[in-house]
């Protein structure tokens, strides 16, 4: 008896991990373009990106956001970048403003970088700056 309990456990923990992957895969294609979406500017797009990953995955822009860069920035750098104001300023607007204080993936803050940057007169910052 015990081994068909121990048996069991194996198969449903198999098939719980082999869909975890599964997923993460599935969600990884569903954002496999949104770096170049931000760096097209196209708002439209960007918010149809986002309303099929929460309706599919249950995922708010906040449960990816950090793990996604797009070549080593994030979403919000990449967009203050290429002068994207649109997606820049939805992005900021998405996010919560404690996200948006915290320190990203290099130790500094969103505020910290552009002024490193030298992108204070980008209507992005100011939306930023707006929200925190």
């Amino acid at each position: 008896m015990l081994k068909i309990v121990k048996t069991s456990l194996v198969i449903a923990a198999s098939t719980l991990a082999f869909s975890n992957a599964a997923q993460a895969n599935d969600i990884n294609e569903a954002l496999a373009n949104i770096c170049t979406i931000v760096q097209a500017d196209d708002k439209g797009e960007l918010r149809k990106k986002m309303r099929s990953v929460q309706s599919d995955f249950k995922l708010k822009l906040r449960d990816y956001y950090s793990g996604i860069t797009c070549g080593g920035e994030s979403l919000i750098r990449t967009a203050l970048k290429n002068d994207a104001v649109e997606v820049g300023t939805l992005l900021v607007k998405k996010m919560p403003s404690k996200d948006l204080q915290a320190p990203e993936a290099d130790g500094k803050t969103l505020s910290a970088w552009i002024a490193e940057q030298g992108l204070q007169s980008s209507p992005i910052t100011a939306e930023l700056n707006e929200r925190i």
